[in-house]
């Protein structure tokens, strides 16, 4: 397949998943406001960080996700079917063994450090017991469905995914409904309905992969070999998600140590904000990601590195445009999403989209890194790196520093985390730190002198929502021209230049 149908059939899955994305953001904006008045803030900030403690164990499915789409994506682009089978039969035994695992320390470490070390008040800890086995539930579920996933996205099926996650969003949405409308304990009320989806999405995920995919037809299958290949690459991966995990739900733990479940729940707000609106980035690279393993399995490096670094630009500038009107008017837009607005919220959600930024430039390194099978290196300094954020955020909160000091602590880690990235692959590929030098000058540029600008827009006169619009706008015009002038290269440049003219030139039929 030719490199211009492969960017065809990235933009098609693109467009794909956007449309899952804005349906998705709609709602969850939605849906956060009501199940936040409705839990209020300390059942809600109970509820993420109890849920936070079953979600630690994500290091190891998370691991896992990540083998099981690299070797099914590498086979696809091999063309080995049958050993694309037998990928996907060894990487289900391991989903049950994580299961097991799963089960196991949750229902003993898990549980006492819920009941015994977190704070939360005696009056909650029946109803925080049982969102935890809920959590569990839950977790379970997205364990299994994770294989079927990974052949979805393998296979490319965009259209497939976002389907599905509508479908999963929708699902939430009348949860929240009933929710508002439940007069007994919410909190609890609330874990059963989402564990009930959980249960249900993956119901989906199993039959639209066993209808489509003849690989995910299960039999038995055991070979030591390939289990041992498939542990190795899992277990190396195993190290970087325990330290990405430990950045999220350690800090998590960490502030409902330090300050109570308040903070936790502003926490909770500026981290859904910024799911929101990554999830776009998301979805970029969701449909890069198996063109870029695919290239390197055919030996079309040259192909592969231009993805990385076309995905990495576009992928910041993306989610700059989208950011700009919540670091410019955090205030106004949680006010007017949420009503009730908890400390800390304004500066968490500001701090933690910076990070954001920093972290969608390393999206398709990571990827490149996982199409080539090369992760101890990369694993063990980059783990250790993002590992270093808990006990650096653990003494500064020890010598009485504010809970934002975690999220600053988090964008020196993540920045320090990218040069790691970019010196590793270097080592792997040619002239790898000159055109990731270049590209983080070209963003580094636009942010800062396009959010200059865009902070000195003078309010106008009229109603709030005019001001914010107007704002909106205007910050929008002034990011797209620096993208335009700085942010893209000459070749790009004359790309767009091309196109615009091609348009103009088209007749106008209704003329």
């Amino acid at each position: 397949m030719s490199n211009s149908s492969n960017n065809h059939r990235i933009l098609k899955n693109t467009l794909f998943l956007y449309f899952r994305m804005f349906l998705t953001l709609g709602v969850t904006l939605y849906t956060s406001r009501v199940v936040l008045n409705s839990l209020g803030v300390e059942d809600f900030g109970i509820y993420n960080v109890v849920g936070g403690v079953v979600t630690m164990m994500a290091f190891l499915s998370g691991a896992m996700s990540s083998a099981t789409q690299r070797f099914l994506s590498f086979e696809l682009g091999k063309k080995d079917t049958v050993q694309l089978h037998n990928v996907f039969k060894m990487s289900i035994n391991i989903h049950w063994l994580i299961i097991f695992i799963v089960v196991l320390i949750t229902e003993t470490l898990g549980l006492w450090f819920v009941n015994t070390q977190l704070v939360i008040p005696p009056e909650r800890l029946a109803a925080a017991n049982w969102v935890y086995q809920c959590a569990i539930i839950s977790f379970c579920c997205s364990v299994l469905a994770v294989p079927y996933n990974a052949a979805i996205i393998a296979h490319e099926k965009m259209s497939a995914f976002a389907y599905i996650s509508i479908v999963d969003v929708l699902l939430k949405l009348i949860v929240v409904f009933w929710l508002a409308a439940h007069d007994g304990d919410k909190l609890q009320f609330y874990a059963l309905l989402l564990t009930l989806v959980s249960v249900l999405i993956l119901v989906c995920y199993y039959a639209y992969a066993r209808w489509q995919f003849a690989l995910t037809r299960f039999g038995w299958y055991w070979n030591t070999e390939l289990f041992k290949t498939l542990f190795s690459y899992t277990g190396w991966n195993l190290f970087g998600n325990v330290a990405a995990i430990a950045t999220n739900q350690g800090i998590n733990i960490l502030m409902n140590l330090f300050f109570g479940a308040t903070v936790n729940a502003a926490r909770a707000i500026a981290f859904q904000v910024n799911s929101a609106i990554t999830g776009f980035v998301t979805s970029l690279q969701m449909a890069i990601n198996p063109q870029i393993v695919k290239s390197y399995a055919s030996d079309n490096h040259h192909y592969m590195l231009q993805l990385v670094f076309a995905g990495a630009k576009y992928s910041f500038f993306l989610l700059y445009m989208l950011a700009i009107p919540m670091l410019l008017q955090t205030e106004t837009i949680l006010k007017a999403w949420l009503g009730i607005l908890p400390e800390h919220a304004i500066d968490f959600c500001r701090l933690v989209i910076i990070d954001s930024l920093i972290i969608c430039l390393s999206g398709t390194l990571m990827t490149a890194f996982q199409a080539t099978g090369k992760i101890k290196k990369y694993q063990m300094v980059v783990g250790f790196i993002i590992l270093c954020n808990l006990p650096i955020s653990y003494l500064f909160l020890d010598n009485g520093y504010s809970p934002n000091v975690t999220m600053i602590v988090a964008i020196s880690i993540s920045f320090l985390a990218l040069i790691a990235r970019v010196i590793l692959l270097s080592e792997l590929f040619d002239d790898i730190k000159n055109r990731f030098f270049e590209l983080v000058i070209r963003v580094l540029l636009v942010f800062l002198i396009s959010l200059s600008i865009a902070s000195m827009i003078p309010a106008i006169e009229g109603s709030p929502f005019l001001q914010f619009l107007v704002q909106c706008v205007l910050s929008w015009c002034v990011v797209l021209f620096f993208i335009l002038t700085i942010g893209l290269d000459k070749t790009e440049q004359q790309f767009i230049v091309n196109k615009l003219k091609v348009l103009k030139k088209v007749p106008n039929v209704g003329g």
